[in-house]
């Protein structure tokens, strides 16, 4: 690679781009809820939590207590599997929907659900080795830390940039700057790479990023 062409810094979602979630989210939510008497098809709860997803506000909260925040993703989390389960007609069959809602958030910081994609690691060694900083800019809720780390990622990323705590979500221009912020880097001088073509893709365009739309064959 042309020494002029590296950039500062490469920014990159997590879900999606870095890792995956393995079979998918509606085998999870059918597998727990089945501890609680909930008997569904993994399938169709999968489309009604991807429906629920869409149709909810942005997991952003613009508060600044740490602990706040992070009772907020919990509500806000809590609110897409009631409504998914709502979906289904499930909700009066579950023995506990608070004990399996407890578990099922839970298990999501762990590296249980998660897998990495294969060129990940490689490409995070070549990016280090060329003294690139790497970052990570996230739709996501204060569980990333627990789930980088359990996934032996964290110590690739200097810094992490999340919806949840920074007010907003992509593809709001203000999330890609408060990034930058954290480098001390120009947009012209940094490179994003992402799944999803609105929130990442044009997300960072918009204020000057070099995107990269990364489009996984699933």
């Amino acid at each position: 690679m042309d020494q002029n062409a590296i950039p500062q810094v490469i920014f990159l979602d997590a879900v999606g781009t870095i890792f995956g979630v393995k079979n998918n989210v509606g085998y999870i939510y059918t597998k727990l809820a089945s501890k609680y008497g909930v008997i569904r098809d993994a399938q169709i709860i999968n489309q009604y939590f991807y429906q629920t997803f869409k149709e909810s506000s942005p997991l952003a909260f613009d508060k600044i207590e740490y602990e706040t925040v992070k009772k907020l993703e919990y509500i806000w989390w809590q609110k897409i599997a009631y409504q998914t389960f709502a979906k289904a007609n499930a909700l009066r069959e579950f023995t506990d929907f608070e004990a399996f809602f407890e578990e099922l958030y839970e298990y999501f910081k762990t590296d249980q659900p998660w897998y990495i994609y294969d060129e990940v690691i490689p490409c995070l060694n070549q990016w280090q080795k060329q003294g690139i900083e790497l970052s990570i800019i996230s739709n996501f809720d204060t569980r990333i830390y627990a789930v980088l780390e359990s996934l032996n990622l964290k110590s690739y990323f200097q810094t992490i940039t999340i919806s949840s705590l920074t007010g907003v979500a992509k593809p709001d221009r203000k999330i890609f700057s408060k990034a930058l912020e954290k480098h001390d880097c120009s947009p012209e001088k940094a490179w994003y790479i992402g799944d999803s073509l609105k929130e990442d893709y044009w997300g960072a365009k918009s204020i000057g990023i070099k995107s990269f739309w990364l489009k996984r064959r699933n």
